[in-house]
C-alpha cells in the first residue's frame, strides 16, 4: 500500500475566509483568533499525518528478498521520511507563530512593520514578512544563492 504524498498546504484543511468589518482594526482579537484557529487546525493534521506514516512504516516493513523490491521499498520510506522530516520543520513553524499571536506580534512585517494582510496570511499563514519585502528578500537570494 503507497500513502499518497501530501503537499504540507493540503493539510491546512479547509476554513471559512475572514470577512472584516468596516473600520475594524488589523490584528484584533477576532482576527487573531481566526488565525489561531486555522495554525491549530493545520499543526493537528500535520500530526495526524505523522503517525499515519510510523503506522505504514511499521505496517509495510518487509524484508524482500528480491534486491529490486527491497530497493524500491527503501526508496519509498526515505521519501516519505523526507517528507515528514519537512512537516516537523513545518510544525515549528506554524508553534513559533502560535507564539507570535500570543504575544500580539502577529500579522506585521518583520522587515518593515506594515501589515502583512489577512489574505496573504490565509494563503500562508505562517508569513514573517509583507509581499513587498518577501520579493526583495527572493530577488537578493536568487542574486547572493545563485
Amino acid at each position: 500500500m503507497r500513502m499518497p504524498n501530501m503537499n504540507p498546504e493540503s493539510l491546512m484543511k479547509d476554513f471559512t475566509p475572514y470577512v472584516a468589518k468596516d473600520g475594524e482594526e488589523y490584528m484584533n482579537e477576532n482576527q487573531l483568533a481566526h488565525f489561531k484557529s486555522i495554525l491549530l487546525n493545520w499543526k493537528q493534521n500535520l500530526m495526524e499525518e505523522v503517525d499515519r506514516t510510523v503506522h505504514h512504516l511499521k505496517e509495510e516493513a518487509v524484508n524482500y528478498a528480491d534486491p529490486n523490491d527491497r530497493a524500491s521499498q527503501e526508496e519509498e520510506f526515505s521519501l516519505e521520511l523526507r517528507a515528514r522530516d519537512r512537516e516537523r520543520k513545518l510544525v515549528k513553524k506554524i508553534s513559533q507563530t502560535i507564539e507570535l499571536i500570543d504575544a500580539d506580534d502577529y500579522g506585521f512585517c518583520e522587515e518593515c512593520g506594515i501589515e502583512i494582510g489577512i489574505r496573504r496570511l490565509e494563503a500562508r499563514p505562517t508569513a514573517t514578512m509583507c509581499i513587498d519585502c518577501k520579493t526583495l528578500a527572493e530577488i537578493k537570494e536568487k542574486q547572493i544563492g545563485g
